[in-house]
């Protein structure tokens, strides 16, 4: 009787039955606790590596080697997330970070730690996100079921925000206190917590195993993403915004000590970060309603001249409390551009091939993160941390007058979004 009754409640074929509450509290309970160990991280290992070395170069160096495994792996990572069991992948993914993580205060309490291992720690632990990230985009559909989406993804996106907002300033205190090296160890436990977590959640197994051409799949969205005008447009363009983005952020302790005068391992470094996530936030709140009123072309267009812009305020700015709302300022105006650009492709793109040409085009755009990154801070090595930001923000300008933004200037809104 128990057994008939488990197969009409859970047939093998038609559609899954509606989920529960408890699996998506698990995976959001998951995801918030790695959430909070990680921005201490963002924090620690940066001022890490510039306690350890003092150089701008490597500062900048080590903010592209977090970004550089996903634009190696994105691709494959997404088919081959299809392929395996969803679960396992976020479960070993999670342990994989731990133990990178914690291998910087063990190493620390041992008097072993080496520049090259926060190198290693910090591109092994972006090359296990990518997985972890192309097996999520997979089980939260499957968590929630297509019609709980939406509601999902802005409860993520909320609480994610939120850590954002108040981590960094935690951590930048937390550093203070304990050091950056055991700081780090709360991450780690984090990931361990988020990995017993994530282990019980009721994903189904993958699919059968079949052959399959990746390479084929792969190109299906980069001639998308190639083909269609106002994508195109806004992806390339994306370049030069994430350009930016890796240099403001690779420079960010190097500015916090040589302009505003903070020691590396001040609380208040912390605050800098802060402040970048409050303007993240505020874009994000503010999206819908711009969306409501404006062209997706005149946003990023308008969001990415003010991105150039308020990097210029930014890198003439020499007082702590003017460079906050500065910096806040300029984050808003650069997740404006990312988001835009990002709602846009989901509206667009048929459903088939929607991770397939939002991978792409993330990495495509994201290409800039490590390459603003790792110019700025060579150019800061060389110059200064001014010159560098003030020749990115000419930089970032200078997109505005390619063919790209001048074909995105031209398009018009479609009267509706393809399915």
């Amino acid at each position: 009787m128990f057994r008939s009754a488990r197969l009409r409640r859970n047939p093998d074929p038609g559609p899954r039955p509606a989920p529960h509450r408890v699996p998506m509290y698990r995976y959001l309970s998951a995801r918030v606790v790695s959430w909070i160990g990680s921005s201490i991280t963002l924090v620690a290992l940066p001022v890490l590596l510039y306690q350890r070395t003092g150089s701008a170069a490597l500062s900048g160096l080590l903010a592209a080697l977090e970004a550089v495994p996903y634009l190696l792996l994105g691709l494959s990572a997404g088919a081959l997330a299809d392929r395996w069991d969803r679960r396992r992948t976020l479960v070993l993914t999670s342990w994989t970070s731990a133990l990178l993580i914690a291998s910087v205060p063990v190493a620390a309490t041992l008097d072993l730690l080496t520049t090259p291992q926060l190198f290693v720690v910090a591109a092994g632990s972006s090359a296990s996100f990518v997985f972890f990230d192309a097996a999520a985009f997979g089980a939260l559909p499957a968590l929630v079921g297509r019609e709980g989406i939406a509601k999902a993804t802005s409860t993520l996106m909320t609480f994610s925000t939120l850590v954002t907002l108040i981590g960094p300033a935690l951590a930048g205190l937390l550093i203070a206190v304990t050091g950056a090296p055991h700081a780090m160890s709360l991450d780690a436990l984090s990931y361990a917590a988020a990995a017993l977590l994530l282990s019980r959640l009721p994903l189904p197994p993958p699919p059968p195993a079949q052959t399959r051409n990746l390479r084929a799949e792969i190109g299906d969205g980069i001639r998308y993403i190639r083909d269609h005008p106002m994508i195109n447009s806004l992806t390339f363009l994306g370049i030069g915004n994430s350009l930016a983005e890796g240099a403001v952020l690779g420079l960010l302790v190097v500015v916090a000590v040589e302009r505003f005068g903070l020691y590396s391992g001040d609380g208040r470094i912390g605050l800098l970060f802060a402040a970048a996530a409050a303007g993240a936030m505020l874009a994000g709140l503010a999206l819908p309603r711009l969306r409501d009123r404006f062209s997706t072309p005149a946003i990023s267009l308008t969001g990415l001249a003010a991105v150039g812009l308020l990097l210029i305020v930014w890198a003439c700015t020499d007082r702590l409390p003017l460079a906050l709302p500065v910096l806040a300022c300029w984050q808003a105006a650069n997740t404006l551009v990312s988001l835009n650009g990002i709602v846009e492709r989901q509206e667009q793109t048929p459903d088939d091939l929607q991770g397939r040409v939002n991978t792409t085009a993330r990495m495509i755009a994201w290409g800039g993160q490590p390459a603003g990154a790792a110019l700025a801070g060579t150019l800061a090595e060389l110059t200064s941390a001014r010159t560098a930001l003030l020749l990115i923000a000419a930089t970032v300008l200078a997109t505005l007058t390619l063919p790209p933004a001048r074909r995105l200037a031209r398009q018009r809104q479609p009267v509706e979004p393809h399915k």
